[in-house]
């Protein structure tokens, strides 16, 4: 639970609810059960402060159709990097940095996010780059 009560500080914190607190955490944990009971295609990491959670990631791998040349076949969706404001400075940095190692001794080519625009600076420190190659459709 404690999972989805940072899911649902970081999102209601950033706009308006559409949802109950309790609704979605409870909604909101039942999902991040079963996506990590495999660890396929979704992993996450967690940081803690004195028993507490004070920070997650979480990355989704997505495996491409093979090819013969030689590249990796496998793209990760970093999403979700939060960190309560009280501990804020490197905890961040460390689960971004652990997500990355993981994916790329993991055979991921390259790692895509959504950033908000206060974030663009850490993603930046760490080699992330914009790309005018990728399009995207509202469905």
């Amino acid at each position: 639970m404690a999972l989805a009560e940072l899911r649902w500080e970081f999102r209601a914190g950033r706009e308006p609810a559409v949802e109950g607190r309790d609704a979605f955490v409870e909604r909101c944990a039942a999902w991040m059960r079963a996506q990590l009971e495999t660890g396929i295609p979704w992993r996450a990491w967690v940081a803690e402060e004195r028993r507490r959670l004070v920070g997650h990631v979480w990355l989704h791998t997505i495996d491409k159709v093979p090819n013969p040349n030689g590249n990796r076949e496998r793209h990760a969706y970093l999403s979700n990097l939060y960190v309560t404001p009280a501990s804020r400075g490197t905890v961040g940095t460390r689960l971004l940095e652990t997500a990355v190692e993981w994916a790329s001794a993991n055979g991921v080519d390259h790692v895509i996010l959504w950033p908000t625009m206060r974030s663009r600076t850490l993603y930046a420190r760490h080699g992330f780059t914009v790309s005018g190659d990728f399009l995207n459709r509202p469905c």
